[in-house]
């Protein structure tokens, strides 16, 4: 059950992820640079509870699925998936700050450079949730193969 609750978390972290990738951030980067920046601050700060929250669980629950099991693709997948806190800490963190920062009289095509870099960055996280979420699946077939 464990397992099952890890998936199901990994592809919800996924799809949100994912949809920020194909349909939220195109849809921003049509705007102009003061209201694509306008937008991007409150939707930015409900996917990280989110997304952040997610990641959390579904690595807990993870390992813990690994724990029970001792099939280390649990803890792998678990792994993968956390890896998005670090990444978010050290490659994402340093450009929200600077885009949260920017007043609307400062935006320029500096900011939308910043915002299409963000972009970039956020697709390696649903890279993460892409991978964990496979990397959960194999580990759910092969303990239903007996």
């Amino acid at each position: 059950m464990l397992g099952l609750l890890a998936l199901l978390t990994s592809a919800v972290f996924f799809g949100a992820a994912i949809y920020i990738n194909v349909a939220e951030q195109p849809a921003r980067l049509c705007l102009d640079n003061r209201t694509a920046l306008a937008q991007w601050v409150p939707a930015y700060r409900r996917g990280f509870q989110m997304q952040a929250s997610l990641a959390i669980l579904s690595g807990l629950l993870g390992l813990a699925a690994w724990w029970q099991s001792g099939n280390a693709l649990w803890g792998f997948g678990a792994a993968v998936i956390l890896l998005n806190w670090p990444f978010t800490i050290l490659r994402i963190m340093p450009i929200n700050r600077r885009l949260e920062a920017t007043r609307p009289e400062e935006v320029n095509e500096e900011t939308r450079g910043l915002l299409v870099h963000w972009g970039r960055l956020h697709a390696v996280r649903s890279a993460f949730g892409a991978i964990a979420t496979v990397i959960f699946l194999v580990a759910v077939w092969l303990e239903l193969r007996g």
